[in-house]
C-alpha cells in the first residue's frame, strides 16, 4: 500500500509530516485548543480533566481524519480501475500536494489556502452543531466536538487526504490519516495545555523551514521514483504497481 515507492514505510512517513506540519496546525487551531481549555468550567480546570478532555478532542478528530482517509481511498480505487494510468497520475497528485504543503508550512506561499476554501462550505453546516456541544464538561461531549472539528477545512489535511486517495485501499487510507493525526498531536497538546517553550519551537521560522526542506525532498524524491525509468520500479508500469502493492 505504500503510495511513494520509497523503503520509508508510509505510516512512519504520514507520522512525521504530522510531526513537522505542528507549526501549521498551532496556527490554525492552536486557538481552537486554547478555547476549548478555557471553555471548562473554573471549578472543573484541574490538570487530569483537562488532559482527558483534550485527549477526548484529538480522538474524535483523528477519528474524522480515519473516515476521511477511508473513503477518499475508496474513491481512488473507483478511479484506478478506469484507467492504467490512472494510479500514475494520482501518485504525482499526492506529491505535488506534499510540496504545497511544505510551502504552506514554511509561510513561503499560501495557494492552499484556495483548496481549504472548498471545504468551507461544509463547514458552514457542521459548525452549528459543534457549538451545541459547548461547554464541554464530559469526555463523550469532547470526543464528540472532536469529530466535528476534524473536518474543519484544512489546506495540510487535504494535502495528506491526496496521499490517502493514490493508495486507493480504504484501509490504508484510514491508517496513514491516523498516523498523521497522531504526529499532529504534540503541537496541539502542546496548546492545549500552554507548553509555551514547545509551541514556541514548533512555531519558530528555523523549525518550520527546516520541515518544508525536509518534505519538499520527500515529494521530489516521490516524484523521482514515479517517472524516472529505473528509478525505483523501472518505468510506468513498475511504478504503479510498486507504488500501490508494496516494493
Amino acid at each position: 500500500m505504500n503510495p511513494t515507492g520509497l523503503d520509508l514505510p508510509p505510516l512512519a512517513a504520514a507520522f512525521v509530516f504530522g510531526l513537522l506540519g505542528g507549526a501549521h496546525c498551532i496556527g490554525m487551531c492552536g486557538g481552537i485548543m486554547s478555547a476549548l481549555s478555557f471553555a471548562v468550567p473554573p471549578s472543573m480546570r484541574h490538570p487530569a480533566r483537562l488532559t482527558g478532555l483534550l485527549l477526548g478532542y484529538n480522538l474524535g478528530r483523528l477519528l474524522s481524519y480515519m473516515t476521511a482517509g477511508a473513503l477518499v481511498a475508496g474513491l481512488g480505487t473507483l478511479i484506478g480501475g478506469l484507467a492504467g494510468g490512472v494510479r500514475l497520475a494520482l501518485s504525482t497528485l499526492s506529491a505535488v500536494m506534499l510540496i504545497l504543503m511544505a510551502l504552506y508550512i514554511a509561510d513561503w506561499w499560501k495557494g492552499l489556502l484556495k483548496v481549504e476554501a472548498l471545504g468551507r462550505r461544509l463547514w458552514r453546516h457542521l459548525e452549528p452543531a459543534g457549538r451545541r456541544l459547548m461547554p464541554v464538561v464530559r469526555l463523550p461531549q469532547a470526543v464528540a466536538l472532536g469529530a466535528v472539528w476534524g473536518w474543519l477545512p484544512c489546506g495540510l489535511v487535504y494535502s495528506m487526504l491526496a496521499w490517502s486517495l493514490a493508495t486507493a485501499e480504504p484501509l490504508a487510507g484510514a491508517a496513514l490519516m491516523a498516523a498523521f493525526g497522531l504526529g499532529t498531536l504534540p503541537a496541539l497538546l502542546a496548546t492545549g495545555l500552554a507548553a509555551r517553550s514547545l509551541g514556541n519551537l514548533i512555531r519558530h521560522p528555523a523549525t518550520r523551514a527546516l520541515a518544508a526542506t525536509l518534505i519538499i525532498a520527500f515529494a521530489l524524491w516521490q516524484l523521482a521514483n514515479t517517472w524516472l525509468p529505473g528509478a525505483g520500479h523501472g518505468g510506468e508500469h513498475g511504478a504503479v504497481t510498486g507504488h500501490f502493492h508494496g516494493s
